[in-house]
């Protein structure tokens, strides 16, 4: 008998209460090899990152071990001022698994280390594990009340529609 489990559709989204970690879970109806290209190809993640109504623009993108990023997001066109940008060094990339920093440049003093894999679910199914490790609860905190649950979710219903209608 085979048991089909349900697909998680929205992230969950925890704080860890014993140490400054944010973890999210989600899955998508992917490849592991999908998600991976998904966070590593400048002009795929251009197109699902973040909420909806912003603009993403590559700086620098060298998804490789040892590569770092930089990109800025725009809200709308751009013509209102908001803007943010944000950077890092991709520690380790390989196919099931990201390991990277994270800074808003709104906050300098603040990185994450973010460790990304892909659990292959079989069938064509992917549930991705994200868990960002701040500097501080402090850190921590602001980031979840910064609206990022809102990003996380509408840039992963991009992803999705990206998927469905095989651009990936």
């Amino acid at each position: 008998m085979t048991t089909i489990r349900q697909l998680i559709t929205e992230a969950t989204i925890e704080a860890d209460p014993t140490v400054p970690a944010i973890r999210i879970t989600r899955d998508f109806a992917a490849t592991p090899a999908q998600l991976l290209r998904a966070h590593t190809d400048p002009e795929l993640f251009t197109q699902w990152v973040g909420p909806h109504g912003m603009r993403t623009t590559i700086d620098v993108w060298d998804a490789r071990t040892g590569g770092s990023w930089r990109y800025v997001a725009q809200h709308g066109d751009g013509s209102d001022g908001m803007e943010f940008a944000f950077h890092g060094c991709f520690h380790e990339v390989r196919p099931d698994r990201i390991v990277q920093t994270f800074t808003w440049e709104g906050m300098p003093d603040g990185v994450a280390l973010e460790t990304l894999t892909f659990e292959d679910l079989g069938d064509g199914r992917t549930r991705l594990h994200a868990q960002s490790l701040c500097d501080s609860f402090e850190d921590r905190d602001t980031m979840l009340r910064s609206g990022m649950d809102v990003g996380v979710n509408d840039g992963y219903a991009k992803l999705d529609a990206l998927l469905a209608d095989g651009r990936l």
